[in-house]
């Protein structure tokens, strides 16, 4: 369509990538349990694309207890084995491993500093960081913030949160706003939605 407005290049590959594009990435997100299930689904990415993640995330989020912390705490091995054998997930004992590890993570993380929602902006100062990028590829795939944040992440326990998947995860948070420049379509709502 002729009249409608420049998306990140990115955005225009899949129908449910323009979907997640439009709605939900780079707008400051402070609901702690949408949060903790960002982080959790963007460590299932490692290796594989975001797209493939999108795809199976319902199914996911019904296999996990919609990533529901104090359910997943109580996780053992008789939950992980159906589980390793459910064929709507990513059946990697490492990844659903790391999901309960992190649940129990989390935990330590609130009671250290209130919330994941406040650790995580308090490391942003608060405001939500702004890109200011011409095309995709001087989009970066880590920053000295999601190292930082990635080496306390491992501090506290959890895995699958390395600084590519950190930097991934802040921007589809809100934390970083790496919507192009010519992004008409996202990049001053997501910006206007912004802060903590």
């Amino acid at each position: 369509m002729p009249n409608e407005p420049n998306r990140c290049p990115w955005a225009n590959t899949a129908p449910l990538l323009q979907r997640y594009h439009d709605t939900e990435w780079g707008v400051p997100c402070h609901d702690e349990r949408h949060l903790f299930k960002m982080l959790i689904l963007e460590g299932k990415q490692a290796g594989l694309s975001w797209y493939g993640i999108l795809k199976k995330k319902d199914m996911l989020c019904a296999a996990f207890d919609d990533f529901d912390p104090q359910k997943l705490v109580a996780y053992d091995e008789k939950k992980i084995e159906p589980l390793l054998r459910d064929p709507g997930i990513i059946r990697n004992r490492l990844k659903v491993s790391a999901v309960i590890a992190n649940a129990r993570a989390y935990f330590d993380l609130c009671e250290r500093h209130g919330s994941l929602d406040s650790y995580l902006w308090g490391f942003a100062g608060g405001r939500q960081v702004v890109g200011n990028w011409n095309t995709q590829k001087q989009v970066p795939i880590t920053t000295p913030l999601s190292d930082e944040i990635s080496r306390d992440l491992k501090r506290l326990g959890f895995k699958f949160v390395g600084s590519t998947i950190i930097y991934s995860y802040l921007q589809a948070v809100g934390v970083v706003n790496d919507h192009l420049v010519t992004c008409a379509f996202r990049r001053t709502d997501a910006y206007r939605d912004g802060g903590a």
